[in-house]
């Protein structure tokens, strides 16, 4: 079977996408699939490993870990049986603080701070659902990073809804309660090493 034998007018399941065996990578967003871009270029690689480093060096030695894609987060709505799960998406980052529910098949349930990075591909469509699917299932942040522009967005959860920070961008700082005493200087995270 090929991607292209796929209806993409039908709902899946995450059982259905566990027998998939397909080159391109995907996701199921309210049982709908969504091809992910292809392989990300050097900038969005370089702002994901910087980022993954400096959480990954904060956590050292506390309950929270990291994790990068492709890396499996399944966001159930009613039950945990893989033919009722409709969402399988693959953050670029995500931190789980909760390690009930990591298994060996990536995250069940809603990770603490969820992080996609913009590339060229990703479409509005895309980020609208997800959104939609993060805030409903409880993820407590949402960073948005789009290295071409050099902004960061962040979503915080109060009482089951985003609320969003200003735009933040070059010159600017973020740190969130869920790793107190975390700082990211977005300068750093946006610094290009050939300048």
């Amino acid at each position: 079977m090929q991607l292209s034998d796929l209806d993409i007018t039908k709902t899946y399941t995450y059982a259905d996408y566990l027998k998939w065996t397909f080159d391109e990578r995907l996701e199921l967003i309210k049982g709908k699939v969504f091809k992910m871009s292809p392989a990300p270029g050097s900038v969005h690689q370089r702002i994901s490993l910087r980022l993954a480093r400096w959480i990954g060096n904060y956590l050292e030695g506390k309950p929270c870990e990291i994790f990068i894609a492709p890396f499996d987060v399944r966001l159930p709505r009613i039950s945990v049986n893989n033919k009722e799960i409709f969402t399988v998406v693959q953050p670029d980052v995500c931190v789980v603080c909760d390690p009930k529910k990591i298994d060996d098949k990536g995250c069940l349930g809603a990770p603490d701070i969820v992080v996609e990075i913009l590339s060229p591909g990703n479409n509005k469509k895309e980020l609208q659902n997800k959104y939609e699917v993060y805030e409903e299932a409880g993820v407590l942040e949402y960073w948005i990073i789009h290295p071409l522009e050099k902004t960061f967005f962040k979503y915080t959860l109060v009482d089951g809804q985003f609320q969003s920070s200003r735009l933040l961008t070059i010159g600017d700082e973020v740190t969130t309660n869920i790793l107190p005493g975390f700082v990211m200087n977005l300068d750093e995270l946006f610094a290009d090493p050939n300048s």
